[in-house]
């Protein structure tokens, strides 16, 4: 029980690299402003309720996946659960970004949260994990760095240096 709870903690961590920016990228969409407006007018309890449906809908999308891969269909297999779960990501980030006052007012939630960081903070500490996170930041870089040569190498050949 305990590998399975790493695992998926270690899951949700690199999805979470995805999610969080297309989350964010949501939010600053004009249309979710009313959304978010109702959302914050609701007392803790249906804010609970509210945060729990992502979790009860999408959450069986890892057994769903796995079936998928267990039967030969690999490809679909990975595509269901990085979709279902990128989803279940945003949708709860943004949820909890915008009533985390009133879940955390709720003594079960805020113990289950603190539980929570406390086993983020465990697995983060690991040299595993640490390097892991070098080789992302390294990643990272060199994607960068490949874009925006391929960025400049465009804007030159826009540019004709040959008369006319």
């Amino acid at each position: 029980m305990f590998m399975l709870a790493s695992i998926h903690l270690l899951v949700d961590a690199v999805l979470m690299t995805v999610a969080r920016p297309l989350a964010n990228r949501i939010a600053a969409h004009w249309m979710f402003g009313s959304i978010r407006a109702q959302i914050a007018s609701l007392r803790p309890y249906p804010t609970l309720a509210l945060f729990a449906v992502p979790l009860i809908v999408l959450e069986p999308v890892k057994p769903v996946a796995a079936c998928l891969a267990g039967t030969g269909h690999i490809t679909m297999g990975m595509f269901v659960l990085v979709v279902g779960e990128v989803l279940k990501l945003v949708l709860l980030q943004r949820l909890f970004s915008v009533s985390r006052d009133k879940l955390i007012s709720i003594p079960a939630f805020a113990w289950t949260y603190g539980m929570y960081l406390q086993a983020k903070e465990w697995l983060e500490s690991f040299e595993a994990w640490q390097a892991a996170r070098r080789w992302k930041c390294l990643a990272q870089y060199a994607v960068r760095s490949f874009v925006q040569e391929v960025k400049a190498s465009q804007r030159l050949e826009r540019v004709s240096f040959q008369p006319r």
